[in-house]
């Protein structure tokens, strides 16, 4: 009989339970998301400009080609102008030899739509790699047998300690959310000297290339903040998603802006996966 009321009560709750959907903001009018990277490496430097969609949207990214871009360096005449190009769907510099340089501050500006938008950021030294190793290793607890890779460095400085290292596996660049390798100095930097390993397991025969970004505050921020953004579920516990804060102000005009300019070194390193020596 008891058996019998458990059932009934199950069925009742069970009855009860509705779908809730959460009111999430829409876009109001054409905002423009700014994807603007400005590095001492001229393969890297490009702006992207497309226009934000509403969460649920799935149509295809429209693209904005009709801005005019350029950066300028402050305290000197120095200005870099951009241009639209159809191949890379971005805005690459005129002068393809242009790069920033290490000690510099740079100014973003971006017209378009009789608005302004604009952000700055500094060029910070790089730290440094000494080497970049691989071992092979069996498997281990929440870890595949494979070759892992170890970084060894230094970085010696006592502020703006904000990186991120991108992992290209045979050129394909690894984009999860788990990717995202970011870091700063909240529990010390030793590790770096000690040898940072990564947690990817690599095949014989893989070429790895790895990229070592140091960032300014405001950009590893937004980051930061797009990690978690990621890895939000849309759960019961999970809050509402929301767009990371962007480094990018509206100086003329009244529409809103995302996105962010990341101002930044890179040190660049390229591993070839070979079987080791009997």
């Amino acid at each position: 009989m008891n058996r019998f009321w458990i059932v009934i009560l199950a069925l009742a709750a069970f009855s009860c339970q509705e779908e809730v959907y959460l009111p999430l903001a829409t876009i109001d009018g054409d905002v423009p998301v700014i994807e603007a990277v400005w590095t001492d490496n001229t393969y890297y430097n490009e702006v992207k400009i497309s226009l934000a969609e509403d969460y649920f949207d799935t149509l295809e990214t429209q693209l904005i080609s009709d801005a005019e871009v350029f950066i300028s360096e402050e305290g000197s005449a120095r200005k870099i102008p951009f241009a639209y190009n159809v191949y890379s769907n971005s805005y690459l510099p005129l002068n393809t030899g242009e790069k920033a340089e290490v000690g510099e501050k740079y100014q973003l500006t971006v017209r378009w739509n009789n608005n302004v938008f604009t952000s700055s950021g500094t060029l910070l030294a790089p730290p440094t790699v000494d080497s970049v190793t691989y071992e092979y290793q069996e498997d281990r607890l929440f870890r595949d047998e494979g070759y892992y890779i170890k970084v060894y460095g230094e970085i010696p400085f006592e502020e703006d300690n904000y990186y991120r290292i991108r992992v290209i596996e045979n050129d394909t660049l690894k984009n999860d959310r788990d990717d995202y390798l970011l870091f700063d100095d909240t529990f010390g930097l030793r590790f770096f000297e000690e040898g940072l390993e990564l947690n990817y397991s690599f095949d014989e025969g893989d070429k790895v290339r790895l990229e070592l970004f140091r960032l300014n505050q405001k950009a590893y921020n937004y980051l930061s903040q797009l990690v978690n953004l990621l890895y939000n579920d849309g759960g019961l516990f999970s809050p509402p998603p929301q767009n990371p804060v962007s480094n990018i102000t509206v100086i003329q005009g009244e529409s809103d802006v995302l996105g962010y300019f990341n101002v930044t070194s890179v040190l660049s390193r390229t591993v070839s996966i070979e079987p080791e020596e009997d």
